[in-house]
């Protein structure tokens, strides 16, 4: 009867498991950072070019990167844009709606965030607003780039209509009012504004914007009961 000769067991070495790992985890660190780099780049240019004016190579250019070195983070230009659209976003809930929630509920809070929206509008004058532009760029084109630039807009206005109903439920608003058009006309000052300061380079659009919104709250106040 023949004997199986068994193969000593490999010993692991902790240290080398260690080490491994850690290296693993420096790099994919690197992958991220580099990843925020080139979507840093892309969104400047996309705020003055907008995202169609993206370019794999002026990217690589202004992230001191090779063409070759983009690529390998995202594979196609539409997976860039889409990645700016999504930075946008979390830049924009960062400097609008996080800050405005520390306001009371009702009247304060949607107050806090049409301002904080207003001002961040009027400081992208120059640069120019991704999902107002975008919407011009892909209004008649469907894929997944405006898709993600939809469904950012859309999830924006859903928190406006929220601080708008709760307003409502504070009675600081007209519980009658259509919560919907309120929400609408706001949106509406927003792209005025933009348009106005942007494109006429008219003077005053912040006060007048300021203004406009004063006048709807006063159209949808809650009455005062007749006693």
């Amino acid at each position: 009867m023949s004997t199986v000769t068994k193969l000593p067991k490999r010993k692991v070495n902790a240290s080398t498991s260690s080490t491994a790992a850690g290296s693993d985890s420096r790099a994919m660190l690197k992958g991220q950072q580099t990843k925020a780099t080139i979507v840093d780049a892309a969104m400047g240019l996309a705020t003055h070019l907008g995202l169609e004016g993206l370019s794999i190579g002026v990217v690589a250019e202004m992230a001191h990167m090779s063409k070759s070195g983009v690529f390998a983070h995202f594979g196609s230009r539409e997976e860039l844009q889409i990645s700016v659209v999504r930075e946008y976003f979390n830049q924009f809930e960062q400097e609008v709606f996080y800050p405005a929630l520390a306001a009371p509920r009702g009247l304060p809070r949607l107050r806090a965030l049409f301002e904080q929206w207003m001002r961040l509008v009027a400081g992208d004058i120059q640069a120019g607003c991704i999902f107002i532009s975008g919407a011009v760029e892909f209004d008649d084109r469907p894929g997944p780039v405006r898709d993600a630039l939809a469904g950012s807009v859309r999830t924006w206005l859903t928190a406006v209509l929220r601080a708008v109903e709760q307003a409502q439920e504070m009675a600081h608003l007209s519980a009658k009012a259509d919560a919907h058009q309120i929400a609408f006309e706001l949106h509406g000052l927003i792209l005025a504004l933009h348009y106005e300061a942007r494109f006429l380079k008219n003077d005053n659009t912040i006060a007048r914007t300021k203004a406009g919104f004063d006048h709807v709250l006063e159209r949808y106040a809650t009455q005062p009961s007749s006693q």
